[in-house]
């Protein structure tokens, strides 16, 4: 039994289930769902379990680029960003740390496996909640805490973190062989695929971020200084940050809004000289 393994598969799992939407822990969705949950951060928690950081960042930095224009349409989902993460970045960490790898293990991981115990999970908690509406019905405090929270909780564990901590440990063997044994150009076709899924990812937000085609000069300028004048991206972020404050300072609003109702003129005025 590799013990570091064993440590990390079960680290990966618990960072898994504290990244969830419904985890409490960790201020609600703010440092869970929205914080640990994010794949960028996955990354960072996983190469601290598996001891190799710099490893952990470019594959979460790769698989946070596939997932960046991921959208949730009320309780439907197309992918489960959570296991996408964990699960797809964990195994790349105990295989190859190939971001490429991390980005199709993630797919696959995320929009197979981590959908079924997704739904999966609403369907329990549906029976949960059910069990905590009858408890608040006949005044029962503590079957109110426990339907409502513990029960819950004890499923979301079990349906993340066990998942999760089973495909990293005992799914490593199973890539390492897929690795060796599947041709080298299905391999090949598996990095290039990894390199391009991230720019995809950011072709769907530049989609949904840019509203006007003129935008879109700004991007090619920025990758023009990028790779060609060799800057470094904290200095784009503040020529960015300029040229952006100039484009509002250039073509915002400064006229002071119309007056409601008619304009009235001071000839249209009549005063009467007896008053005064």
């Amino acid at each position: 039994m590799d013990g570091s393994l064993l440590v990390a598969a079960l680290l990966t799992g618990i960072f898994c289930y504290l990244g969830a939407i419904e985890t409490p822990w960790l201020f609600g969705m703010t440092g869970g769902f929205y914080i640990v949950g994010r794949p960028l951060v996955a990354g960072l928690l996983t190469g601290i379990a598996f001891g190799d950081i710099q490893a952990g960042v470019l594959c979460g930095l790769a698989v946070q680029a596939v997932f960046i224009a991921n959208l949730s349409t009320g309780g439907a989902t197309n992918s489960e960003i959570t296991y996408a993460s964990y699960g797809g970045i964990g195994l790349a960490m105990a295989t190859t740390k190939d971001p490429a790898v991390a980005v199709t293990l993630s797919i696959l991981i995320g929009q197979t496996f981590g959908l079924i115990f997704y739904n999966t999970r609403m369907a329990l908690y549906s029976f949960w909640n059910n069990r905590a509406q009858k408890a608040a019905e006949n005044l029962d405090e503590q079957g109110i805490i426990n339907n409502h929270l513990i029960f819950p909780q004890i499923t979301t564990f079990i349906l993340r973190a066990i998942p999760v901590f089973l495909a990293v440990y005992f799914g490593k063997g199973l890539v390492d062989w897929l690795l060796a044994n599947v041709p080298k150009t299905i391999t090949d076709i598996i990095s290039v695929l990894g390199g391009v899924l991230p720019a995809l990812g950011i072709a769907m937000l530049m989609n949904i971020v840019i509203k006007e085609k003129a935008h879109f000069i700004f991007f090619f300028v920025g990758f023009v200084l990028m790779a060609f004048a060799g800057l470094k991206m904290l200095a784009l972020v503040f020529i960015a940050a300029l040229v952006a404050y100039i484009y509002y300072i250039a073509t915002g609003k400064s006229a002071a809004p119309a007056a409601i109702g008619p304009e009235v003129k001071d000839d249209d005025v009549f005063e009467d000289e007896d008053l005064f």
